[in-house]
């Protein structure tokens, strides 16, 4: 058992030797890729970080969440192959674009819609609310005769009868209100 982990140790030793210049190597580059994007601005730093996002994804593999590489697998790594993953990594992350695409109209289109000084409702067009009226539809219906079939009637009842939410009478009973059929004393509704 012992020669056994004296073995594992001393093969985890030597791949540790083999592959820190490689580590030292990253350090210097993204050191430098750092201080260039102070120089150039920050478009470059957004475009190395990128770069660098891309090449850790591709080394990482899909889908692979960050750390879950284990010390075991990258042992059983030989340096050249280490160094091909490095290179091939590098040599295919593509560069990303540092500025942003503009959207909307391109230059030399005109606005398209209503001419400028008109403003308002274009005409044939009725005034008031569009879409269907508060009280129009069969719940309404339903609503009105349950209160003409029991007066005083409040709209949590009318609710539990109706086996709906409050928020829909609440909105339709004023507007059967407002149409001359039922009125409100208290929290009871009645007919008109």
């Amino acid at each position: 058992m012992t020669d056994f982990l004296d073995e594992t140790h001393k093969e985890i030793t030597s791949r540790l030797k083999d592959l820190k210049p490689l580590v030292d190597e990253y350090n210097r580059l993204e050191a430098a890729a750092s201080a260039l994007a102070k120089v150039i601005g920050s478009a470059a730093s957004e475009a190395s970080a990128a770069a660098v996002a891309t090449v850790r994804s591709r080394r990482r593999g899909p889908r692979r969440p960050r750390g879950s590489r284990s010390a075991s697998h990258a042992s059983k790594a030989t340096p050249t192959t280490a160094a091909a993953d490095s290179a091939t990594a590098t040599a295919t992350a593509t560069p990303v674009k540092a500025t942003r695409k503009k959207r909307g109209r391109p230059p030399g289109r005109k606005k398209v819609g209503r001419p400028p000084g008109k403003v308002g409702r274009p005409p044939g067009r009725p005034k008031g609310r569009g879409g269907r009226p508060k009280g129009g539809g069969m719940r309404a219906a339903q609503a009105l005769s349950l209160v003409q079939g029991q007066p005083g009637i409040t709209i949590p009842e009318l609710a539990a009868k109706m086996d709906i939410k409050e928020n829909y009478l609440y909105r339709v009973l004023p507007g059967l209100a407002q149409d001359g059929k039922l009125e409100k004393k208290g929290r009871g509704w009645y007919p008109k």
